[in-house]
């Protein structure tokens, strides 16, 4: 099916809802995402140590949202934006505290270890672009032990 483009409002009384077997991208290694091919779509990451960097927001792209959920225990996984856009919102880590983290102003990456920062498989996060720079994260990351916070600076 072709990609449409709609310069007006739009109004659906139902919504719009990515359904089918294109709905669930895997990625098994090391990924940049593309707005054509990720936005809406539940991405599902199998790479217990790789790294999934975000698109660049560009104005056009503002409200743009990617789901991830984790398939396989992380040891060393990465969600990263570009550098430039850094995450605003919050996760939270549930191991044997439970505690939920907001990320501080320079913070780009969520860094998932399978332990205290979580990323063990069943994890879910949602990246939802806000503005200009800003993307919003919210989700639950299951890990083990005393959590820590997951946002870490590139």
């Amino acid at each position: 099916m072709g990609q449409t483009t709609f310069s007006g409002p739009v109004r659906s009384n139902r919504g719009f809802t990515a359904a089918g077997s294109d709905a669930v991208v895997e990625i098994t290694a090391e990924t940049t995402l593309t707005y054509a091919d990720h936005v809406g779509r539940i991405i599902e990451i199998n790479d217990a140590d790789g790294a999934v960097t975000l698109p660049s927001i560009t104005t056009d792209t503002i409200g743009a949202e990617y789901t991830f959920f984790i398939g396989t225990d992380a040891t060393d996984l990465d969600i990263k934006t570009d550098g430039t856009d850094k995450f605003v919102g919050s996760v939270s880590v549930a191991g044997t505290t439970t505690k939920a983290f907001a990320p501080a102003a320079s913070n780009d990456v969520i860094s998932m270890n399978g332990g205290t920062t979580g990323g063990d498989a069943n994890s879910v996060v949602k990246v939802v672009a806000l503005a200009t720079a800003q993307y919003m994260v919210q989700g639950v990351l299951i890990g083990s032990g005393t959590v820590a916070t997951p946002f870490a600076d590139a």
